[in-house]
């Protein structure tokens, strides 16, 4: 009977302690417990980066563009609203089946220049008439407005020049004139063109560019970047990013820097300044992943002769510097920008 009992009370502590260690298991299943414990991701997918999408203020004194109903009557007038009409519609008029003529991609200008040059950050018209004539780091000479409209019509349209002295272009320039009124040459503009965004330490990653292309950006410009066309079958509803109707390499927004700041401020659909849908670095990554996918190519060996004054993502050799052509695409930029301060400094 002794022997029993002890037996049976060797059982009875087992069972116990089972209960306990059971007990204490529930208790390190719960959810806080569980986050401590499982394997930490060494990477996060960029779109569930929540920095840098936070509201933003704008200055009071930011440019606005002119109310409609301050267009003159008359010829002027006309001209000012034919000329906001080839901006909005390019395409129509100038397109592969264009109604003037056929010497484009499809593209229309304010698919670069929102809402017809008016938008903040989105490529704006403000300061353009003001500044010109200005000298031309590129061409290297100084130029009228009207051979960057003609530069445009190469580059971002992937086309012909128009006659420069024709009603057309005549009309956009009245047009941007308009629209640039009350900006005085050398005026600082808060939101024109495009915003500098802060550069990366590292480059830009045109994988997990792809990763935030087909999250927020396919479904309104296709999965291979083709853009999506009217019912008319002439002119696109959202443009193509890349492929044969997109801009060409010739075209600023081949330089990583101005697309990385035009799509922070306006992309996704409905993004703005006040309120980014795209952290710093997606905007980064996006851009790095639509300007290393095929489009036109265009001959600039004759563009930036002056070295030194080239622009640091320029991404065609050859450079002043030491970098190589991959860096000047993606970066990271940081170097090279300190690398050409010394080299003016010496200049200087």
């Amino acid at each position: 009977m002794s022997r029993y009992t002890i037996y049976i009370s060797c059982i009875a502590v087992a069972c116990m302690v089972i209960v306990i260690v059971s007990l204490s298991n529930m208790g390190s299943n719960s959810p806080a417990v569980i986050e401590a414990t499982a394997p930490v991701s060494t990477t996060i997918p960029s779109t569930e980066s929540s920095a840098g999408t936070t509201p933003r203020s704008i200055s009071a004194d930011a440019w606005k563009a002119p109310d409609e109903s301050t267009i003159p009557a008359g010829k002027a007038g006309d001209a000012i609203r034919y000329g906001r009409e080839l901006i909005a519609h390019t395409a129509q008029y100038f397109g592969p089946k264009g109604s003037v003529a056929m010497i484009t991609n499809g593209m229309n200008c304010q698919n670069c220049h929102l809402a017809g040059g008016t938008k903040l950050f989105g490529n704006d018209y403000a300061g353009f008439i003001s500044s010109y004539p200005k000298m031309s780091g590129r061409s290297g000479k100084v130029e009228p407005a009207s051979e960057r409209i003609a530069e445009c019509f190469e580059r971002s349209l992937a086309g012909k020049v128009p006659d420069t002295a024709g009603k057309e272009v005549q009309s956009i320039l009245a047009y941007m004139k308009w629209i640039g009124k009350s900006v005085k040459k050398g005026q600082k503009l808060f939101g024109s063109a495009t915003e500098k965004i802060a550069f990366m330490d590292h480059a830009a990653d045109p994988a997990k560019g792809k990763e935030v292309f087909v999250m927020k950006c396919q479904s309104c410009h296709g999965s291979n970047g083709e853009g999506l066309l009217n019912a008319d079958k002439k002119t696109y509803a959202n443009p193509p990013l890349w492929g044969k109707h997109s801009y060409n390499d010739g075209a600023g927004m081949y330089r990583l820097t101005n697309l990385a700041g035009f799509v922070k401020n306006n992309m996704p659909f409905g993004a703005t300044y006040q309120s980014p849908q795209l952290t710093d670095e997606e905007a980064w990554n996006v851009s790095a992943f639509i300007n290393t996918q095929p489009r036109p190519h265009k001959d600039q060996h004759r563009d930036w002769t002056d070295l030194k004054k080239k622009p640091l993502d320029f991404p065609f050799g050859p450079y002043a510097d030491g970098f190589s052509e991959k860096q000047h695409k993606l970066g990271p930029f940081k170097p090279i920008k300190d690398a050409q301060k010394e080299l003016t400094s010496k200049k200087s």
